[in-house]
Protein backbone atom coordinates (compact mmCIF):
# COMPACT_ATOMS: atom_id res chain seq x y z
CA UNK A 1 0.00 0.00 0.00
CA UNK A 2 1.46 3.19 -0.94
CA UNK A 3 2.28 6.12 2.02
CA UNK A 4 2.01 9.54 1.50
CA UNK A 5 3.40 12.16 3.12
CA UNK A 6 1.74 14.66 5.50
CA UNK A 7 1.12 17.79 3.60
CA UNK A 8 3.33 20.59 4.42
CA UNK A 9 2.13 24.31 5.25
CA UNK A 10 1.63 26.36 2.09
CA UNK A 11 4.61 28.85 1.89
CA UNK A 12 3.36 32.40 3.40
CA UNK A 13 2.83 35.11 0.81
CA UNK A 14 6.21 36.82 0.99
CA UNK A 15 4.27 40.46 0.94
CA UNK A 16 1.66 41.65 3.66
CA UNK A 17 0.65 45.05 3.91
CA UNK A 18 -1.30 45.94 7.53
CA UNK A 19 -2.99 49.00 6.61
CA UNK A 20 -4.75 51.04 9.49
CA UNK A 21 -4.65 52.96 12.73
CA UNK A 22 -5.53 50.26 15.49
CA UNK A 23 -2.56 49.51 17.04
CA UNK A 24 -4.17 45.78 19.18
CA UNK A 25 -5.65 44.71 15.40
CA UNK A 26 -2.14 45.21 14.00
CA UNK A 27 -0.70 43.86 16.67
CA UNK A 28 -2.65 40.93 15.66
CA UNK A 29 -2.27 41.00 12.03
CA UNK A 30 1.69 40.72 12.47
CA UNK A 31 1.21 38.04 14.98
CA UNK A 32 -0.79 36.00 12.74
CA UNK A 33 1.68 36.32 9.48
CA UNK A 34 4.96 35.23 11.98
CA UNK A 35 3.22 32.42 13.04
CA UNK A 36 1.88 31.44 9.61
CA UNK A 37 5.67 31.82 8.50
CA UNK A 38 6.64 29.52 11.95
CA UNK A 39 3.86 26.74 10.20
CA UNK A 40 6.21 26.42 7.22
CA UNK A 41 9.58 26.86 8.91
CA UNK A 42 9.53 27.02 12.78
CA UNK A 43 12.84 28.41 12.97
CA UNK A 44 11.67 31.86 11.20
CA UNK A 45 13.55 34.97 13.01
CA UNK A 46 11.68 38.36 13.16
CA UNK A 47 13.15 41.16 12.77
CA UNK A 48 11.36 44.96 13.01
CA UNK A 49 12.71 48.55 11.71
CA UNK A 50 10.77 51.52 11.99
CA UNK A 51 10.74 52.93 8.56
CA UNK A 52 11.88 56.66 9.06
CA UNK A 53 15.01 54.75 10.47
CA UNK A 54 15.27 52.67 7.37
CA UNK A 55 17.93 52.95 4.65
CA UNK A 56 18.39 51.09 1.31
CA UNK A 57 21.32 49.78 2.65
CA UNK A 58 19.60 48.26 5.76
CA UNK A 59 16.90 46.99 3.92
CA UNK A 60 19.54 45.49 1.29
CA UNK A 61 21.19 43.49 4.67
CA UNK A 62 17.47 42.52 6.09
CA UNK A 63 16.42 40.80 3.13
CA UNK A 64 19.52 39.30 2.10
CA UNK A 65 19.67 35.22 2.25
CA UNK A 66 22.95 35.16 3.65
CA UNK A 67 22.27 37.29 6.69
CA UNK A 68 19.50 34.60 8.76
CA UNK A 69 18.78 31.36 7.86
CA UNK A 70 16.24 31.24 4.95
CA UNK A 71 12.96 31.56 7.38
CA UNK A 72 12.50 35.48 8.24
CA UNK A 73 9.83 37.98 8.73
CA UNK A 74 10.84 41.37 8.25
CA UNK A 75 8.44 44.05 9.60
CA UNK A 76 8.99 47.53 8.54
CA UNK A 77 6.53 49.96 10.83
CA UNK A 78 5.09 53.10 10.56
CA UNK A 79 5.69 52.97 6.76
CA UNK A 80 4.14 56.30 6.00
CA UNK A 81 6.99 58.05 7.93
CA UNK A 82 9.18 56.46 4.75
CA UNK A 83 12.06 58.56 3.48
CA UNK A 84 11.83 58.69 -0.62
CA UNK A 85 14.88 57.30 -1.22
CA UNK A 86 13.81 54.02 1.12
CA UNK A 87 10.42 54.01 -0.43
CA UNK A 88 12.31 53.67 -3.56
CA UNK A 89 14.51 50.64 -2.55
CA UNK A 90 11.14 48.90 -1.15
CA UNK A 91 9.09 49.48 -4.53
CA UNK A 92 12.42 47.73 -6.15
CA UNK A 93 12.24 44.76 -4.27
CA UNK A 94 8.39 43.95 -3.72
CA UNK A 95 8.81 43.69 -7.70
CA UNK A 96 10.94 40.59 -7.00
CA UNK A 97 11.01 39.18 -3.20
CA UNK A 98 13.70 37.09 -1.69
CA UNK A 99 12.78 33.54 -1.45
CA UNK A 100 12.10 32.66 2.49
CA UNK A 101 11.33 36.46 3.40
CA UNK A 102 8.49 37.12 4.72
CA UNK A 103 7.75 41.41 4.52
CA UNK A 104 5.10 43.05 6.15
CA UNK A 105 4.71 46.50 5.48
CA UNK A 106 2.90 48.64 8.36
CA UNK A 107 0.90 51.47 7.13
CA UNK A 108 -1.25 53.95 8.46
CA UNK A 109 -2.63 55.06 4.49
CA UNK A 110 -1.71 58.54 5.06
CA UNK A 111 1.87 59.57 4.43
CA UNK A 112 4.39 62.66 4.92
CA UNK A 113 5.55 61.96 0.98
CA UNK A 114 3.84 60.96 -2.42
CA UNK A 115 6.49 57.88 -2.42
CA UNK A 116 5.02 56.87 1.59
CA UNK A 117 1.53 57.35 0.23
CA UNK A 118 2.17 55.38 -2.74
CA UNK A 119 3.13 52.67 -0.80
CA UNK A 120 -0.33 50.45 -0.53
CA UNK A 121 -1.24 51.00 -3.99
CA UNK A 122 2.55 49.29 -4.82
CA UNK A 123 2.08 46.62 -2.56
CA UNK A 124 -0.87 45.66 -3.59
CA UNK A 125 0.06 45.62 -7.40
CA UNK A 126 2.99 43.61 -6.54
CA UNK A 127 0.13 40.98 -4.68
CA UNK A 128 0.30 41.50 -1.40
CA UNK A 129 -1.82 40.22 1.29
CA UNK A 130 -3.61 43.37 2.92
CA UNK A 131 -5.05 43.01 6.34
CA UNK A 132 -7.56 46.01 7.23
CA UNK A 133 -6.90 47.70 10.72
CA UNK A 134 -8.87 50.60 10.78
CA UNK A 135 -8.94 52.83 14.10
CA UNK A 136 -12.34 51.65 15.81
CA UNK A 137 -13.85 55.00 16.89
CA UNK A 138 -17.36 54.83 17.19
CA UNK A 139 -19.37 52.97 20.52
CA UNK A 140 -21.41 50.97 17.83
CA UNK A 141 -17.85 49.84 16.17
CA UNK A 142 -16.94 48.85 19.54
CA UNK A 143 -20.02 46.75 19.72
CA UNK A 144 -19.38 44.72 17.18
CA UNK A 145 -16.00 44.67 17.52
CA UNK A 146 -16.96 42.82 20.78
CA UNK A 147 -19.56 40.88 19.65
CA UNK A 148 -16.51 39.46 16.96
CA UNK A 149 -14.33 38.26 20.63
CA UNK A 150 -17.22 36.80 21.67
CA UNK A 151 -17.56 34.24 18.60
CA UNK A 152 -14.33 33.56 18.15
CA UNK A 153 -13.55 32.90 21.55
CA UNK A 154 -17.32 30.13 20.83
CA UNK A 155 -19.66 32.31 23.08
CA UNK A 156 -22.77 34.77 22.31
CA UNK A 157 -23.57 37.95 23.28
CA UNK A 158 -26.26 39.97 22.47
CA UNK A 159 -26.61 43.83 21.54
CA UNK A 160 -27.52 45.01 25.17
CA UNK A 161 -24.62 43.44 26.58
CA UNK A 162 -22.43 44.79 24.17
CA UNK A 163 -23.23 47.98 25.02
CA UNK A 164 -22.96 47.42 28.52
CA UNK A 165 -19.83 45.82 27.79
CA UNK A 166 -18.40 49.08 26.14
CA UNK A 167 -19.62 51.26 28.91
CA UNK A 168 -18.03 49.33 31.37
CA UNK A 169 -14.60 48.81 30.14
CA UNK A 170 -13.93 52.07 27.46
CA UNK A 171 -12.62 52.39 24.50
CA UNK A 172 -9.21 50.41 24.71
CA UNK A 173 -9.78 47.25 22.37
CA UNK A 174 -7.16 45.77 24.41
CA UNK A 175 -8.96 45.38 28.15
CA UNK A 176 -12.72 45.28 25.45
CA UNK A 177 -10.60 41.73 24.31
CA UNK A 178 -9.44 40.58 27.76
CA UNK A 179 -13.04 41.33 29.17
CA UNK A 180 -15.06 39.70 26.21
CA UNK A 181 -12.95 36.39 26.87
CA UNK A 182 -13.09 36.29 30.58
CA UNK A 183 -16.55 36.45 30.49
CA UNK A 184 -17.41 33.57 27.71
CA UNK A 185 -14.97 31.49 30.24
CA UNK A 186 -17.15 32.98 33.19
CA UNK A 187 -21.01 32.35 31.81
CA UNK A 188 -20.44 29.33 29.96
CA UNK A 189 -20.35 31.09 26.62
CA UNK A 190 -23.90 32.81 26.49
CA UNK A 191 -23.80 35.95 27.46
CA UNK A 192 -26.60 38.83 28.37
CA UNK A 193 -26.63 42.00 29.97
CA UNK A 194 -27.14 41.06 33.42
CA UNK A 195 -24.03 39.01 33.29
CA UNK A 196 -22.15 41.78 32.36
CA UNK A 197 -23.48 43.94 35.09
CA UNK A 198 -22.17 41.44 37.60
CA UNK A 199 -19.01 40.56 36.23
CA UNK A 200 -18.11 44.22 36.70
CA UNK A 201 -20.13 44.96 39.78
CA UNK A 202 -18.06 47.92 41.15
CA UNK A 203 -16.92 49.50 38.45
CA UNK A 204 -17.43 52.94 38.43
CA UNK A 205 -19.85 53.40 35.18
CA UNK A 206 -21.90 50.33 35.41
CA UNK A 207 -22.31 50.85 39.11
CA UNK A 208 -23.88 54.66 38.30
CA UNK A 209 -25.49 53.29 35.30
CA UNK A 210 -27.61 50.94 37.74
CA UNK A 211 -28.40 53.72 40.01
CA UNK A 212 -29.72 55.90 36.83
CA UNK A 213 -32.11 53.42 35.61
CA UNK A 214 -33.61 52.58 38.62
CA UNK A 215 -34.17 56.19 39.60
CA UNK A 216 -35.79 57.37 36.21
CA UNK A 217 -37.82 54.09 36.63
CA UNK A 218 -39.53 55.77 39.54
CA UNK A 219 -37.81 52.29 41.57
CA UNK A 220 -38.08 53.93 44.75
CA UNK A 221 -36.47 51.08 47.17
CA UNK A 222 -34.02 49.47 44.61
CA UNK A 223 -32.31 53.05 43.71
CA UNK A 224 -31.63 53.88 47.11
CA UNK A 225 -30.17 50.56 47.49
CA UNK A 226 -27.80 50.80 44.28
CA UNK A 227 -27.06 54.41 45.51
CA UNK A 228 -25.89 53.30 48.65
CA UNK A 229 -23.63 50.25 47.36
CA UNK A 230 -22.43 52.67 44.80
CA UNK A 231 -21.60 54.73 48.11
CA UNK A 232 -20.27 51.82 50.00
CA UNK A 233 -17.32 50.62 47.54
CA UNK A 234 -16.35 53.88 46.71
CA UNK A 235 -17.55 55.01 43.26
CA UNK A 236 -16.86 58.62 42.73
CA UNK A 237 -19.88 61.05 43.11
CA UNK A 238 -19.42 62.87 39.65
CA UNK A 239 -19.63 59.08 38.10
CA UNK A 240 -22.94 58.35 39.42
CA UNK A 241 -24.31 62.03 39.04
CA UNK A 242 -22.89 61.95 34.98
CA UNK A 243 -24.70 58.62 34.94
CA UNK A 244 -28.01 60.04 36.34
CA UNK A 245 -27.67 63.02 34.12
CA UNK A 246 -27.15 60.77 31.00
CA UNK A 247 -29.92 58.40 31.60
CA UNK A 248 -32.58 61.84 32.26
CA UNK A 249 -31.11 63.42 28.68
CA UNK A 250 -31.66 59.68 26.93
CA UNK A 251 -35.55 59.60 28.15
CA UNK A 252 -36.34 63.25 27.29
CA UNK A 253 -34.52 62.82 23.67
CA UNK A 254 -36.51 59.31 23.04
CA UNK A 255 -39.76 61.13 24.39
CA UNK A 256 -39.75 63.86 22.55
CA UNK A 257 -38.98 62.06 19.58
CA UNK A 258 -42.55 59.67 20.02
CA UNK A 259 -43.22 56.42 19.38
CA UNK A 260 -41.26 54.95 16.52
CA UNK A 261 -39.35 52.54 15.45
CA UNK A 262 -35.82 52.07 17.28
CA UNK A 263 -34.14 50.74 14.35
CA UNK A 264 -34.90 53.79 12.41
CA UNK A 265 -34.88 56.02 15.01
CA UNK A 266 -31.18 55.24 15.70
CA UNK A 267 -29.15 57.37 13.37
CA UNK A 268 -31.73 60.31 13.94
CA UNK A 269 -31.35 60.23 17.66
CA UNK A 270 -27.26 58.73 17.61
CA UNK A 271 -28.29 55.50 19.89
CA UNK A 272 -28.34 52.11 18.86
CA UNK A 273 -31.81 50.76 18.75
CA UNK A 274 -32.05 48.71 22.20
CA UNK A 275 -31.38 52.09 24.02
CA UNK A 276 -33.68 53.07 22.38
CA UNK A 277 -36.16 50.78 23.09
CA UNK A 278 -35.03 50.65 26.66
CA UNK A 279 -35.91 54.60 27.10
CA UNK A 280 -39.11 54.14 25.39
CA UNK A 281 -39.83 51.65 28.25
CA UNK A 282 -38.61 54.24 30.66
CA UNK A 283 -40.36 57.11 29.20
CA UNK A 284 -43.80 55.48 30.58
CA UNK A 285 -45.18 57.30 33.42
CA UNK A 286 -42.73 60.86 32.52
CA UNK A 287 -44.43 64.09 30.96
CA UNK A 288 -42.60 67.15 29.53
CA UNK A 289 -43.03 68.93 32.72
CA UNK A 290 -41.29 66.20 34.86
CA UNK A 291 -38.41 65.53 32.26
CA UNK A 292 -38.14 69.65 32.09
CA UNK A 293 -38.03 69.31 36.11
CA UNK A 294 -35.50 66.21 35.75
CA UNK A 295 -33.09 68.23 34.18
CA UNK A 296 -33.16 71.33 36.26
CA UNK A 297 -32.34 68.43 38.97
CA UNK A 298 -29.36 66.62 37.03
CA UNK A 299 -27.86 69.90 36.54
CA UNK A 300 -27.66 71.00 39.65
CA UNK A 301 -26.60 68.22 40.59
CA UNK A 302 -23.52 68.37 38.74
CA UNK A 303 -22.67 71.69 40.62
CA UNK A 304 -23.18 70.02 44.21
CA UNK A 305 -20.79 67.00 43.67
CA UNK A 306 -18.10 69.10 41.78
CA UNK A 307 -17.95 71.25 45.46
CA UNK A 308 -21.15 73.37 45.75
CA UNK A 309 -22.74 71.28 48.39
CA UNK A 310 -21.33 70.67 51.96
CA UNK A 311 -22.23 66.94 51.42
CA UNK A 312 -22.46 65.39 48.29
CA UNK A 313 -23.46 61.96 49.29
CA UNK A 314 -26.70 64.18 50.80
CA UNK A 315 -27.48 65.79 47.48
CA UNK A 316 -27.17 62.18 45.61
CA UNK A 317 -29.60 61.20 48.04
CA UNK A 318 -31.57 64.12 47.32
CA UNK A 319 -31.47 63.80 43.53
CA UNK A 320 -32.24 60.22 43.09
CA UNK A 321 -35.55 60.60 45.26
CA UNK A 322 -36.69 64.11 43.13
CA UNK A 323 -36.30 61.95 39.97
CA UNK A 324 -38.36 58.97 41.20
CA UNK A 325 -40.88 61.57 42.68
CA UNK A 326 -41.09 63.34 39.43
CA UNK A 327 -41.69 60.33 37.85
CA UNK A 328 -44.22 59.23 39.55
CA UNK A 329 -45.78 62.78 39.56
Amino acid sequence: MTQHASAQPAAPNPLHLVLGEEPLLIDRAVANTLDAARRSDPETDLTRVRASELTDGQLSELVSPSLFSDGRVVVVEAAHEISQEAAAALEGYVRAPAAGVVLVVVHSGGGRSNAAKALPTTLRKAGAAVTECPKVTKPAERESFVRAEVRSAGGRIDAAAASALVESVGSDLRELASAASQLVADTGGTIDEAAVRRYHTGKADVTGFAVAEKAVAGDRAAALASLRWALHIGVAHVLIADALADAVRTVARVASAGRGNPNTMASQLGMPPWKIRKAQGQATGWNREGLTAAMRVVADLNADVKGAAADPNYALERAVLTIVDLRAG
